[in-house]
């Protein structure tokens, strides 16, 4: 079985992002950028399935400029074992990714997709149920476990009320959550390996996608500043600072 992986490159997490002067977006000059957090959990876990005898190829691929190759180097230093990179220095949203990954999965055939749940950028939280809609597949999202059979997947998932486990038959669309997995650290003889795994360069024209965008972002604002807590004496003053707020009654 193949599993197909898409990867996206965004602001590292240890990064604090600013907000241009102009408020049109996130300043991206001089920042480090490493690949999304849910994705490195998505390709652990298809790289654990490969280990396990259960998927026979993992193929990771992103959207976006030149330097995502970075992150796919970084899945193919995890273990994936090829890469596909559809090129394309215009952002692209979820909606235009979620069809082209359709158009990549029509070629691929892979029988499971593993995408993560969301990107850290943009927290859309889309791309794998507008997939699954495209192909109109079966999906879970937000798995904490994934046992794959024969024809089918197993999928555990935190909810509100606790725990719920589905089983889909194959092939499937599935996204994960942080407790998958804890992802691996690429080590350097896997690094220097994935130097000579193969990595194809595709354009959004190959695939007849249009990925105008639908969203016009008319501002970028950072968040308010936490204001410093109050120190009461007892909690008749507390009360009496309560209601002076309007929270009690």
């Amino acid at each position: 079985m193949k599993i197909l992986v898409p990867v996206k490159r965004v602001i590292d997490y240890n990064v604090k992002p600013r907000v241009r002067a102009d408020g049109s977006g996130v300043d991206l000059a001089n920042v480090k950028m490493s690949m999304n957090p849910f994705d490195e959990i998505a390709v652990e876990e298809a790289v654990r399935l490969k280990e396990k005898g259960v998927a026979t190829e993992v193929v990771a691929v992103s959207i976006g400029s030149a330097k995502a190759q970075e992150v796919l180097r970084t899945a193919l230093a995890m273990g994936a074992d090829r890469a596909i990179l559809i090129e394309s220095d215009a952002e692209v949203e979820p909606l235009a990714v979620a069809k082209l990954l359709a158009a990549v999965q029509a070629e691929e055939q892979a029988g499971l997709m593993i995408l993560g749940k969301q990107a850290i950028d943009d927290d859309s939280n889309q791309t794998g149920q507008m997939l699954a809609a495209l192909l109109d597949l079966p999906q879970a999202t937000f798995a904490s476990k994934l046992e794959v059979a024969a024809d089918s997947v197993t999928v555990t998932r935190e909810v509100d009320g606790g725990l719920e486990t589905l089983k889909l038959d194959l092939p499937a669309i599935v996204t994960t959550d942080l407790r998958l997995n804890e992802p691996r650290y690429a080590s350097l003889p896997n690094i220097m390996k994935a130097k000579s795994k193969p990595l194809a360069t595709r354009a959004v024209a190959d695939f007849g996608v249009d990925v105008t965008p639908r969203l016009e972002t008319l501002k970028v604002t950072e968040p308010a500043k936490r204001v410093a807590g109050v120190k009461v004496a007892d909690v008749d003053e507390l009360v009496a600072k309560l209601k002076s707020l309007g929270v009690a009654a």
